[in-house]
């Protein structure tokens, strides 16, 4: 028995790394997969040249599993509306979405175009917001027929997205805005059963091999079940599994890391200190003494930044 027998889900870019190594571990655990892929390289050029969702599903059925191929762009809002009805048609509903599409042009925002950024935050971004509107639309009729029904929603953000990194100032941005995205999503589709969180994956993938000295692209088919490596793009699937699963019904509008062997639970942007100017407008000048020795501490000492 798998954590997901009887789910129907979506992983949205599961033609390669992180989201094939979703694709297999959804279908492991018994749930019948819709892998998208628009197929193309990393930048996200020459699409439909490298029949990756097709390789995926070949997987998923060579290890016992069930899956179809959806070959669409899920930034064109017509083609995710596709991609949901292709889960609904073909197996009978949609119980899980796994917005994983991606794709990276990094340079330093005085050498990125405006159309590199553009077209990042349309991947990441749109990409995640239109399958989310199709999915979200099926499941709140679906709540009203079905009394008790549930979905789920796992998004992918990244490390750039919550800390930044240099170069990286149209991938941060868009991944910083789809953790603003879940949380939103979670608290719309709470009434409707449908929990969203977000997991900020690691492995050597095509992304992160385009970093200097990152290393090779590992595919998680590469390694045995049984072997460990700590930058294997299939170590966040199991968490992303159980949060599709019905044993994680209690858990929405979260954000987690996952890093190596670790599931890092994150806080995000919180009250940390605050001062207040005693019912009146704040003096400008006068902000200098009350941030430096109430809030940052005397010359800055609290506070955390490093450019190195």
């Amino acid at each position: 028995m798998g954590l997901l027998d009887g789910k129907v889900a979506v992983v949205t870019g599961a033609g390669h790394g992180i989201g094939r190594a979703h694709a297999l571990e959804l279908a492991k655990q018994g749930a019948k997969v819709v892998v998208n892929d628009l197929g193309g390289s990393v930048r996200g050029e020459a699409a439909g040249t490298d029949g990756a969702a097709d390789t995926t599903v070949g997987l998923i059925e060579k290890r016992g599993g069930t899956a179809v191929a959806h070959h669409g762009d899920v930034a064109d809002h017509e083609l995710a509306g596709d991609l949901v009805r292709t889960a609904i048609d073909t197996f009978g509903g949609l119980d899980i979405l796994v917005n994983n599409a991606g794709i990276v042009r990094d340079a330093a925002v005085w050498n990125l175009s405006r159309e590199d950024f553009d077209a990042v935050l349309r991947v990441h971004v749109a990409g995640t917001w239109s399958p989310c509107h199709h999915a979200a639309r099926y499941w709140r009729q679906r709540a009203k027929t079905t009394p008790g029904s549930t979905g789920r929603i796992v998004n992918t953000t990244s490390g750039a997205g919550l800390g930044g990194n240099f170069g990286q100032t149209g991938y941060a941005s868009a991944k910083a805005a789809v953790v603003g995205l879940t949380l939103t999503l979670a608290l719309e589709l709470h009434r409707s059963g449908v929990t969203v969180n977000a997991v900020g994956p690691s492995g050597l993938t095509r992304i992160t091999a385009t970093m200097p000295g990152a290393g090779e692209v590992i595919e998680p088919d590469d390694l045995a079940d049984d072997e460990w490596h700590p930058m294997d793009p299939a170590n966040s699937s199991p968490l992303v599994a159980w949060l599709a699963s019905d044993q994680a019904q209690y858990v929405t509008g979260q954000v987690f890391r996952s890093i190596e062997d670790r599931v890092i639970w994150m806080q995000g942007w919180r009250e940390r200190t605050a001062v207040s100017a005693g019912g009146r407008r704040w003096e400008a000048a006068e902000l200098g003494d009350r941030m430096s020795i109430d809030v940052f501490g005397t010359r800055g000492a609290g506070l955390r930044f490093d450019p190195a």
